[in-house]
């Protein structure tokens, strides 16, 4: 797997070549001047939960990660806040919509893609569903289920950061142990 500005020999600007070498997260381009940075992208997840305490898990009908869990959530749209990032990922996934919604953490996410590794920033939330009665499998959502935090299993999950904001809420139900 490379990462994304390993894809980049030649300037989007200018199209001469790139110096070769280690690259971090920018590109120079001497023939130009162009600086170009490539950030990590960001993508927001929720954990919802129910008057049970169960959290709604998804299982994903695409890769990467098909046929494990996750949580309703994606890729921000440019100009979108996290919040709002992850309300219409709730519609556009399981129909419904989030009430209570409250930060929980962040973790960085190697999301491989077709042959790249992007560099993923998830931002995790906490919510309650206004309702279950529109809940339905919809955009890239095999199926869905309830798990009430005893039967979460870890090795269900499909990646490591959302792992590891359910094992962050886990920890915050049962502080101390």
């Amino acid at each position: 797997m490379s990462a994304p500005i390993d894809l980049f020999d030649f300037c989007p600007r200018c199209g001469k070549p790139l110096p070769g070498g280690k690259r971090t997260n920018f590109i120079e381009c001497g023939a130009c001047g162009l600086l170009f940075f490539l950030n990590a992208p960001v993508a927001a997840g929720v954990i919802i939960v129910d008057d049970e305490n169960r959290v709604l898990f998804l299982r994903r009908a695409k890769d990467p990660g098909k046929g494990k869990l996750g949580l309703p959530g994606g890729f921000a749209n440019i100009g979108e806040t996290a919040e709002e990032n992850v309300r219409r990922e709730a519609r556009e996934e399981i129909n419904i919509e989030l009430t209570s919604l409250t930060y929980l953490c962040s973790s960085p996410n190697p999301y491989e893609y077709r042959g790249v590794t992007y560099p993923v920033l998830d931002l995790f939330f906490t919510a309650r569903p206004l309702s279950l009665d529109t809940l339905a499998a919809l955009e890239d959502v095999e199926s869905f289920c309830w798990l009430a935090p005893d039967e979460i299993r870890l090795d269900d999950i499909a990646f490591p950061s959302v792992k590891f904001a359910v094992n962050f809420w886990l920890a915050r139900q049962h502080p101390g142990g």
